[in-house]
């Protein structure tokens, strides 16, 4: 038996549900890649990219996923040899750390937890200890979709500040940018990348970069750069140039229609749904977790991120319930990767989201949970039925 029919939804954290929309906007013919049309789609981009990030630095559009973007990064700013200082907080800083590590960077972890956020004094007493400033970038993620830390980039950046170190500051901002707020500027960010496929819900294959002043200065001396991902290559005259050759021109086509619709909808909006969202689930997880097999993965409360939650099992198997979610009901949840494989498993509540989504995905998970007979807490659906009732205004 099952009752799967229709739709498969992805309640994984990336790639995310895509708008019809969005799916329809790339249902049509190319366009002269030298035409005026397409000139203007670019800048027109560019400019909502550079709003997204809020900056006034300059944005940057490849075509690559979010491992592209990480190397964007790193090759445009770093030189053979340079020091780096990655923030740990799950999987994801990490991951662009041994990016540069394999680019001929000087690599070290400031040794965090897959439990807990980034702490900006741990962060602060580091830079303060690095009296030759031998660290020439520091890199963290403000959502880190593995363990659902959610890292408070404007406290990092005050840290940063008050030492005074000249370090460049970059984050990445994948499970982040359309979905909770990011002042680049404001905090103090020197360099931020993002990809297309999760909050800005395009499909993969695009990777964002935003860079002030400060980055390009520091990228004039920089020998890592390469001629695909380099930034003064990008920002020559021909438009050809802002993509390193042929534009992704069914992408950008995707891309626009997003931002369109985040537009439409108001990004102080679309930061209240995910926080109304993300709050629901977290309700449910809550009393779920009154039976004692499952948890949050992040101890602190404040440090949940508003797009994905990690869930914690204690002695049953995730991927059971994953596997009865999918196959019986059709809802596709995100596994446990990196430390959290076979331990935990994803919620995800970014991008194109709203209460339906939610309020579905967890009575499937709550049905699972009963068919599996895997013990838990009561009512939690209803607890999030109940939080968004209470907090959706009439």
């Amino acid at each position: 038996m099952t009752v799967r029919a229709g739709r498969e939804f992805l309640a994984i954290p990336g790639p995310t549900t895509m708008p019809d929309e969005v799916l329809q906007a790339m249902h049509r013919p190319a366009l002269d890649i030298y035409s005026d049309q397409m000139v203007e789609l670019t800048a027109s981009l560019l400019a909502d990219l550079t709003k997204l990030f809020a900056t006034k630095g300059k944005s940057y559009i490849y075509i690559a996923n979010g491992h592209g973007a990480w190397e964007a990064t790193l090759s445009n700013v770093l030189s053979r040899g340079d020091k780096l200082l990655v923030l740990e907080s799950g999987r994801f800083a990490i991951g662009w750390g041994q990016a540069a590590a394999a680019m001929g960077a000087e690599v070290e972890v400031l040794k965090g937890d897959w439990r807990r956020a980034v702490r900006p004094a741990e962060v602060e007493a580091r830079l303060r200890q690095d009296k030759d400033h031998s660290i020439k970038a520091i890199v963290a993620v403000q959502i880190d979709t593995a363990s659902g830390a959610y890292n408070d980039i404007e406290a990092i950046g005050k840290a940063l500040k008050s030492t005074g170190h000249p370090a460049l500051f970059m984050v990445d901002t994948v499970a982040s940018l359309g979905c909770v707020p990011f002042e680049m500027d404001a905090w103090g960010v020197d360099v931020a990348m993002s990809g297309s496929q999760k909050g800005l819900m395009t499909p993969p294959g695009l990777g964002f970069v935003a860079a002030n002043d400060r980055a390009r200065d520091v990228h004039r001396h920089a020998n890592l750069r390469t001629p695909y991902w380099d930034w003064t290559e990008r920002e020559g005259s021909e438009h050809y140039r802002k993509y390193a050759g042929t534009a992704p021109v069914h992408l950008l086509f995707a891309l626009r229609k997003a931002i369109d619709m985040l537009h439409a909808e108001g990004l102080e909006n679309a930061h209240l749904r995910h926080r109304l969202l993300g709050e629901a689930v977290r309700r449910a997880v809550a009393v779920w977790g009154e039976g004692q097999v499952l948890g949050f993965n992040i101890t602190e409360a404040s440090e949940r991120s508003d797009t994905v939650t990690t869930v914690t099992m204690n002695g049953h198997d995730p991927l059971a319930l994953q596997r009865f979610c999918k196959e019986k009901c059709g809802v596709v949840l995100g596994t446990g990767i990196g430390d959290l494989s076979g331990q935990a498993f994803r919620i995800a509540h970014m991008g194109h989201v709203n209460a339906p989504m939610i309020l579905g995905t967890l009575g499937v998970i709550e049905v699972g949970l009963n068919a599996l007979n895997i013990p838990h807490g009561k009512g939690g659906t209803e607890a999030a039925i109940e939080y968004l009732g209470e907090s959706v205004a009439a």
